[in-house]
């Protein structure tokens, strides 16, 4: 299913239709065409050439539903800077149905390879190539990059690539919408965001539509609205078609296996430069599952990974010196990444100039605040370790020898709220980009989230790799969520004030401080009714205790001397994700309010029921 609108590419799409600051002489010429698909369905292409062209220049091209400049820009745009330095000939191309785009855009990723007569993006992206290389001159070669749904029509091309393709870059490109990324985590809707992207990209052909909400605080719109059901009724009334078939489909069915076009590649058949964010809000799962599945067959190498301390699509930014109030070290992270990674990249495969990387992966690690490479992913010397949850509320390496248990009463009337309130609407703008990277203060003190704490590190501990939860835990309902937080704590001490001893802090100043901060690391969901089977949902039996494996996908952090280890687990997260009732029900979405229960929720501290985070700690 396509991923969802990425800032990145919205500010880069602003930059090409010359929203920067103008100069005296546009560095592009703009050509506008219809380019015909098999179908006889035309596209509307944009083809970008520069004014200083000296012969023939690759193509770099990218698929977008979010719209094509209408003039070129007036000065180069500072997420293509590094790239252009080389020479290429841009183009950007609307998706089928968006804007003056024919034929119908069905906001899917369904592909039919076994159909010689079917349309769909990758054989979109095949025709359009085709005739870009025969009608506009160029050197042969074709690049595809671009984030979000720009970054999954990249990543679809690989499933049938043109010849004249010779390098791609996807990032941030989802690719199972129920099993992660921007719609579900593990069958637990997404609710704010699958319904308000779903408005903003088929409310109108013509433009993307923010929805309206009456309501300032999008928590109490969403917890005033009730049961899911109420958004056709009160709201949509059918009109969305992407919406309908999210809720008319709850479980991982056929209609989802069809949309993770994942299933059908195992091979590296491009090179790709698959890039992610570790603290992508949107799609921070896709590019790694991309990265394993073209690793099955990759004799020739030709298949990398990215990733850094990113929300989705900051790599496109002109800086990424910070990521909300964590500072990175003095660093541009997504100007260095660029330069140094990107450039090269697609210079060497599309000019055939330079050395292909020597390397599996590459990652800004977090914490140490530095680039490291890697030949592969995960590093061997990382070992997994596991860190017990202990029923005193601490956090250690130590297996429990004693304790049980530890509880809380879950209301789906008063939910945790996934960011401090009031919470602004996913699009447009707002606190969206930056609140996995939230302090987690904010939930402090609620009776409905467990705390578990370690004692200051003696040492700096490093985590390299895929984390993941083991939880034991029951609720004394017949369905329920589990949420688990891994959070860096800082020292009260980390940062010196940098106010007037006298005058004290201007107003707002002091909360921008890491002092204590609670940085998440890695945070997730798991729905009970789908721990047995994704396909087939069953109730829970009451207060009977059950292994939970919760993912928390791959790292590469270091908790610094001094800082504390953190654990928070509750069951609500709302309204990032959609209200479990907590008594079973066939489908959620047809769920009423008198469904919607009060549970006991037990996490099991014991010797035969161990909870614990499973860290890939590489030694000192």
């Amino acid at each position: 299913m396509g991923p969802r609108l990425c800032v990145a590419a919205s500010l880069l799409l602003a930059a090409a239709a010359g929203a920067q600051q103008p100069s005296p002489k546009a560095p592009f010429t703009l050509q506008e065409v219809m380019i015909p698909m098999r179908d006889g369905v035309r596209l509307q292409t944009v083809i970008l050439t520069p004014l200083d062209k000296s012969g023939p220049l690759p193509i770099l091209f990218r698929r977008t539903p979010y719209g094509v400049p209408a003039a070129p820009p007036e000065q180069m745009p500072s997420s293509w800077k590094e790239l252009a330095q080389d020479g290429y000939i841009f183009v950007i191309q609307n998706l089928r149905g968006r804007f003056k785009s024919e034929g119908v855009f069905k906001l899917t990723s369904q592909v039919d390879l076994t159909d010689s007569t079917a349309t769909n993006e990758t054989t979109d992206a095949y025709d359009s190539i085709d005739w870009l290389v025969t009608h506009v001159p160029n050197n042969g070669n074709v690049g595809m990059f671009g984030v979000s749904y720009d970054g999954l029509t990249t990543a679809l091309a690989l499933l049938h690539p043109h010849p004249a393709l010779k390098a791609i870059s996807e990032q941030a490109s989802p690719v199972d919408q129920w099993m992660n990324d921007d719609d579900h985590r593990y069958g637990a809707l997404r609710e704010s965001y699958a319904f308000e992207y779903a408005v903003l990209e088929q409310a109108d052909k013509h433009q993307n539509t923010h929805f309206a909400f009456e309501t300032y605080d999008t928590y109490a719109w969403y917890l005033a609205l009730g049961p899911l059901a109420n958004i056709n009724e009160r709201y949509l009334h059918g009109s969305i078609p992407y919406w309908n078939d999210v809720v008319a489909h709850p479980d991982y069915d056929d209609f989802w296996k069809k949309e993770a076009w994942i299933r059908q590649l195992h091979a590296s058949t491009v090179p790709n430069l698959n890039v992610a964010g570790f603290w992508d809000q949107e799609d921070p799962w896709g590019p790694w599952q991309i990265f394993r599945h073209a690793a099955e067959h990759d004799p020739d190498h030709t298949n990398f990974v990215v990733a850094g301390p990113w929300y989705h699509g900051q790599w496109r930014a002109p800086k990424g010196d910070s990521i909300g109030l964590i500072a990175l070290g003095g660093h541009e992270t997504a100007r260095e990444f660029r330069e140094t990674i990107e450039a090269p990249f697609f210079r060497h495969y599309l000019y055939g100039r330079g050395a292909k990387p020597a390397w599996q992966a590459a990652t800004f690690q977090s914490g140490s605040n530095r680039w490291r490479t890697y030949a592969v992913w995960p590093p061997q010397e990382a070992k997994p370790t596991n860190l017990y949850l202990h029923a005193d509320g601490t956090l250690s390496f130590d297996p429990p020898r004693a304790g049980q248990y530890r509880e809380y009463v879950s209301d789906p009337a008063n939910p945790v709220p996934y960011r401090q309130r009031p919470i602004s609407p996913t699009y447009p703008g707002g606190d969206w980009r930056t609140w996995e990277v939230a302090d987690q203060r904010f939930v402090d003190g609620r009776p409905d989230v467990l705390t578990f704490v370690s004692a200051p590190l003696e040492h700096d501990l490093t985590i390299t790799g895929e984390v993941a939860a083991d939880l034991f835990a029951a609720t004394s309902g017949s369905d329920a969520d589990f949420v688990v937080k891994l959070i860096d704590v800082y020292p009260e001490d980390a940062q010196a004030n940098a106010w007037d001893a006298e005058a004290g802090p201007a107003p707002g100043q002091y909360a921008r401080s890491v002092n204590g901060y609670e940085l998440p690391i890695a945070m997730e969901v798991r729905r009970g009714r789908y721990v047995a089977s994704y396909e087939r949902p069953r109730p829970l039996a009451p207060n009977t205790p059950i292994e939970w494996h919760i993912p928390l996908r791959d790292r590469d952090h270091v908790f610094l001397k001094g800082h504390r280890l953190m654990v928070q687990v509750q069951s609500t997260w709302f309204p990032l994700i959609d209200r479990n009732p907590q008594r079973f029900v066939p489908s959620i979405y047809r769920a009423t309010a008198a469904d919607y229960v009060q549970a006991t929720q037990r996490v099991y501290c014991s010797p035969s029921r161990p909870s614990h985070i499973v860290l890939p700690v590489v030694p000192q």
